[in-house]
């Protein structure tokens, strides 16, 4: 199992001191980031979905190896709720495609009142090629059913496992042969840090849910006052602890996506 831990976005002001040194100017976090950590997973795509120049951009300032999720934007989860995507999911894939080798998993966050609807998130899921990884977050209760969990496997999409305050929202299925970890919020001190025992039990989960020659992405949402940063720190070093490899900076290590593997038709149920 290969291990990709990093933080949801990377353009935060109270990280200085924590990442960025004093004196370094937010043009050049990007690059810093990428000195700490091998993969970033790119919320601002949310709000505002960038042009491809901009992409371009970002694959440029960044090293061989280097992995950017992209978190789908918001016109199609929480605009159309997943209607008529064959525009949206073109035009993301077109603009996202300018990071080439660095495009890691798209990341779908469905709307919390969004109900489950298997033939709609069928159609979405099908709108993308299978070269290109998809993480689904559902955060209604009404997703947690077995024809959902087929969806997914059929279309060898993975579904996010998600925390709040230290403990799983989610099923822990696996649904593709590749898995995708959000932590949003942990209970310890300072607020919204997680304490090393609530990290040691997701290292655990991980460790026994995948095996070798998986590759998991993991995110840590936590952002304020720079928590993100120390817990996927700590989370590197636990995660290794229990042998598995973590891909960091300069190592060279890409996804299998980029090897050649396919998300299509998981077996996994």
């Amino acid at each position: 199992m290969t291990v990709f831990v990093g933080t949801s976005g990377w353009q935060y002001r109270d990280w200085r001191g924590v990442l960025y040194p004093e004196g370094v100017p937010q043009r050049l976090w990007l690059e810093e980031y990428a000195r700490r950590f091998a993969v970033v997973e790119n919320n601002n795509a949310f709000y505002r979905l960038p042009d491809r120049d901009t992409f371009v951009h970002w694959r440029e300032r960044t090293p061989d190896g280097f992995v950017m999720a992209v978190k789908a934007s918001r016109y199609l989860t929480h605009i159309k709720r997943l209607k008529e995507p064959e525009e949206p999911v073109a035009r993301l894939l077109d603009r996202a495609g300018g990071l080439g080798e660095r495009l890691g998993p798209v990341l779908l966050q469905l709307p919390p009142t969004l109900k489950a609807d298997a033939g709609l998130l069928d159609a979405v899921l099908g709108c993308f090629p299978a070269r290109v990884r998809v993480a689904v977050e559902p955060r209604h209760p009404s997703w947690w059913t077995d024809e959902i969990r087929g969806v997914l496997c059929g279309r060898g999409a993975t579904l996010c496992w998600a925390d709040r305050e230290s403990r799983p929202v989610t099923p822990l299925w696996r649904t593709a042969d590749w898995g995708y970890l959000r932590l949003h919020e942990g209970r310890a001190r300072p607020r919204p840090s997680y304490g090393r025992q609530a990290l040691a039990a997701w290292a655990e989960r991980l460790a026994d849910a995948w095996p070798e020659g998986a590759d998991v992405y993991v995110f840590f949402n936590n952002d304020p006052g720079g928590a993100a940063v120390r817990n996927a720190e700590t989370f590197v070093d636990l995660i290794r602890a229990r042998g598995r490899t973590v891909s960091l900076p300069g190592d060279g290590r890409a996804p299998a996506e980029t090897a050649g593997q396919t998300r299509r038709h998981s077996s996994y149920e």
